[in-house]
Order: C-alpha cells, then sequence, then structure tokens
C-alpha cells in the first residue's frame, strides 16, 4: 500500500526525484505541477475529433448505406458490422503492446457476396486504423498532468470536442447524403408490398463526398493535437530500467476487481448506446412517419450532447461519479415511449433527453478509468506504467461488445425478413426495430448500472500521491 497504518510513508513507495524534477513537483510550481492551460485543453479535446466524426457518420448511416443504397442482404450487412468491429477490437491490443514496446520520444449471384466482402474489408480496415489513433490518444490523458481533478478537466473538454466532432460528422454527412433517401419515390411508386426500389447512380457519388469530407478532419485535427499538446518531459527517460512485458501486465489488469468491473458495466451500457444509434434511422425510416425527421432527430441529440457535457463535469465533480451513473437511466422510459408512441412530438423529446444521458454514458467511464489505474498503481508500487494496456484492453472490450450487440440486433432483421432496399417493410421487421430500440437498450443499460453500483469506487488519489503515481510513470515506464 502507499502508506503504512500510521500514515506514513512506506519506502518500497519512495521515488527517488530527478534535480529537473524536484522543482517540477513543488506545489507552488508552474503548470508542470499538475494545471493544464486552456490552449492545452482545447487543442487536446480536438484531437479526438476526426474518429468521432467518423463513427457518428457510421453509426448513424451505415446501415441504412449498406442496405438500402448497397442493397446487401441484412445477414451480410451483420457479417459487415461483427467482421469491422472485430478487427477494430483486434487491433486495440495489437496497438497497446505496440506503444508498450516503444521507446518514449515526441449483381448476380456471387456479386451480391463479393459486394459484401468488399465493404468488410474495408470497414475492418478502417476500424482497425482508426485504432492506432484511439489507443495512444485516450491513453495520453495519464501523461498531462498527475492532478486527478485536471484529467478530469481534461477528459471534459475532451468529451466536449469528441461530441461537437460527433455532431459536425452526423451533421455534414446527413445533409450530404439526404437526397439520396428521398421518401418521395415510395409515395410516388403507392406500393402496398414489400419490394425492390431502385436506387439513383447519384446515392453512392453522395456518400463518396461525404467520406471525403470526413476524411480531411482527420490530418487537420491531428496537427492541432501535435502543436497544441506535449507529453511532460521525462529527463530520466535513459536511465529507466527493463519493465513488465505486454501480456504479463495485461494478465494483472484484467485480474484488477475495480477495472474488471467498470469494463463490465460499460460493455453494457456501450452496446446499448451504440445500438440505439445504429437503428434510430432505420427505426424512422421503416417502423414510423418520421422519415422527414431523421437529420433533425439526430441533430437535437447531438446538440443536447454536447451542450449538456459541461453540466455533467460539474455533476461529477459536485456529487461523484457513482451518483452521476444515475444520469444515464434517464433515456430509459423515453427509448420505451418512442417505440410505443412514435410521433414527431414525442420524437424530439426522446432525442433532447437522449442526448443528455449519451453525454454522461461517454464522460463517465473516462473519468473513472485513469482512478482505477491510480488504484492499481498504488497496490502494485513496483509495476511500470501501464495506462496503455488499460486504456487499449479497455477499448477491445467496449469495441468487442458493440461487434456482438450490433452483430447479433442485424441478423435478427434478416430472421424477421427484413428486404434489402424494400420501400415498405413487414409488419415483423417493424416489431423488430421497435425492440432495438426500446427493450433491448433498456436492459443493456439497467444490467450495466445494477454491476456499476454493487462495485466499488476507486478513491481519488491525494495530489502528493498523484504526483508520485505520475512521476514512476514516467520513470519507470516498460522498455521492453
Amino acid at each position: 500500500m502507499a502508506a503504512s497504518a500510521g500514515g506514513t510513508q512506506t519506502p518500497a513507495d519512495e521515488v527517488p526525484v530527478p534535480a529537473g524534477e524536484a522543482q517540477a513537483l513543488e506545489p507552488g510550481s508552474d503548470s508542470r505541477a499538475g494545471g493544464l492551460s486552456f490552449c492545452t485543453k482545447v487543442c487536446y479535446g480536438i484531437g479526438g475529433v476526426p474518429n468521432q466524426v467518423a463513427s457518428s457518420a457510421t453509426a448513424f448511416y451505415l446501415q441504412l448505406f449498406l442496405l438500402d443504397v448497397a442493397q446487401i442482404p441484412a445477414a451480410q450487412v451483420s457479417l459487415v458490422l461483427f467482421g469491422g468491429k472485430v478487427s477494430g477490437a483486434a487491433a486495440d491490443p495489437v496497438a497497446g503492446f505496440l506503444i508498450n514496446r516503444s521507446r518514449r520520444t515526441g449483381s448476380g449471384r456471387l456479386m451480391p457476396c463479393l459486394r459484401g466482402l468488399w465493404y468488410m474489408t474495408f470497414y475492418c480496415l478502417f476500424q482497425a486504423l482508426a485504432t492506432f489513433l484511439q489507443v495512444p490518444y485516450t491513453a495520453l490523458t495519464m501523461l498531462l498532468t498527475p492532478s486527478a481533478k485536471e484529467r478530469d478537466s481534461a477528459t471534459a473538454y475532451r468529451i466536449t470536442m469528441e461530441m461537437a466532432g460527433t455532431l459536425m460528422g452526423a451533421a455534414v454527412h446527413g445533409l450530404i447524403v439526404s437526397g439520396a433517401h428521398s421518401p418521395r419515390k415510395c409515395e410516388d411508386a403507392d406500393l402496398e408490398l414489400p419490394g425492390p426500389v431502385t436506387i439513383s447512380p447519384g446515392a453512392a457519388c453522395l456518400y463518396s463526398v461525404a467520406a471525403i469530407a470526413v476524411a480531411v478532419t482527420y490530418p487537420v485535427c491531428i496537427g492541432f493535437l501535435h502543436l497544441g499538446v506535449k507529453e511532460r518531459p521525462d529527463p530520466s527517460a535513459e536511465a529507466s530500467s527493463q519493465g513488465m512485458g505486454f501480456l504479463a501486465g495485461l494478465g494483472l489488469t484484467v485480474r484488477h476487481p475495480p477495472y474488471l468491473k467498470l469494463v463490465i458495466s460499460f460493455l453494457f451500457i456501450s452496446a446499448a448506446v451504440q445500438v440505439e444509434q445504429s437503428y434510430l434511422v432505420l427505426f424512422c425510416t421503416h417502423a414510423s412517419r418520421l422519415h422527414d425527421h431523421i437529420q433533425s432527430l439526430v441533430l437535437t441529440i447531438l446538440v443536447s450532447a454536447v451542450l449538456s457535457t459541461p453540466l455533467w463535469e460539474w455533476v461529477l465533480q459536485r456529487f461523484g461519479k457513482r451518483m452521476s451513473a444515475f444520469g444515464i437511466c434517464v433515456m430509459v422510459p423515453f427509448a420505451i415511449l418512442l417505440a410505443i408512441v412514435p410521433t414527431a412530438p414525442v420524437a424530439y423529446v426522446v432525442a433532447l433527453v437522449s442526448g443528455v444521458s449519451i453525454a454522461v454514458s461517454l464522460l463517465l467511464p473516462w473519468s473513472m478509468l485513469p482512478d482505477v489505474v491510480d488504484d492499481f498503481q498504488q497496490q502494485h508500487p513496483h509495476g511500470p506504467g501501464m495506462e496503455t494496456i488499460f486504456y487499449s484492453s479497455y477499448v477491445f472490450f467496449t469495441k468487442l461488445s458493440g461487434a456482438g450487440a450490433l452483430g447479433i440486433s442485424t441478423l435478427s432483421l434478416e430472421f424477421a425478413g427484413y428486404e434489402a432496399g424494400a420501400c415498405k417493410q413487414t409488419e415483423q421487421v417493424v416489431v423488430t426495430l421497435k425492440v432495438l430500440i426500446g427493450a433491448v437498450p433498456t436492459c443493456m443499460i439497467l444490467t450495466g448500472l445494477c454491476i456499476l453500483m454493487v462495485s466499488p469506487t476507486p478513491k481519488v488519489p491525494s495530489q502528493d500521491t498523484s504526483r508520485r503515481l505520475s512521476l514512476r510513470r514516467r520513470t519507470s515506464y516498460s522498455l521492453a
């Protein structure tokens, strides 16, 4: 433990402080003692925008594109989504392993199957490459400052900017591709039975333009991150010794009870949010008369999430993280209400409340994870800084849960008789979509909250302890 029963520091927890570091750790010193400038926090937040822009576009519109534009059978869409998520999940521990070992410095019968394989290949590649940006970026939180309060503040800036990126992705992407999903083709055809609808050749072109707009955000935002955010200098890096290997460290982290319970609880919660996002557009298109409101509903959700993120950061600081978790379940009764009464006024109220809940569901785990890492370091005083292992394995498990949830739920559409490109779906498909946006997220959120509430919350370390842990991460960083 960090201290003896009498409150005195044990020798095992003493870390030799280099001369260059001693001054930096003085309580009255400059920003290196824990404070982060506004510019640093903003640039750090901007670094997370590209992945969220792309994730927003895929979360809301990928299924609609695959089912109604590419007209791939629902079973193959399930395979595409599952394969993409799994590839992204598999890349997480690989990214963590590489970072942990690096030295710290600065038509026809066959054509439908072939199309499905084509989209799955590129979606898997995108997920894997995005992971190699997400893992080091999220782990950077632990290397910005030893102050837990400043880390929470930086995380709030990051989540706010990411939600703004999500808003931008959904807005720009939605405006560009809106012409590809005009409801007039069904109204003019006056079809009473399900049947395929011809998609205009310009639809694929619109999606290509939207993809280019999303891709441009990556170099721009990464440039801001590189220019505005710097890790703490490490004058003792050359004297660092060999640290614990990745697999051995992974074995220790997954056996740490607070981390294990945090991961399991947010497996359910994050999967519920992904399911809700993925099926909202399909629900409005095929299970209600809300097609004309899709873009407005998506924007309402995201604007609500962006505006409520600073409020949730205040709630976290004022009432604690465990109390803030109850904000996630606010969306539960409203999601059920939308499935039962799919009218425009109800939909907008649900969108507003859902945005508030989504904001806290994204902010809370990333605010709790640094506390879990510090708790682990206090219990393992001789272990190296393993923040990349914690972050990469957390992203791995959450992506894996999303892969299973989206894969199984999309497969359920196939069993219900979903017909790709059809103007009107069967009643079984309508009922399935209502279950997917109502009952399924509700059960997942309540299960995750129950696990989170019964698990002990790691205590936030004191300022002195945070500084010692931060120094240990820098002097004991693994060079294996």
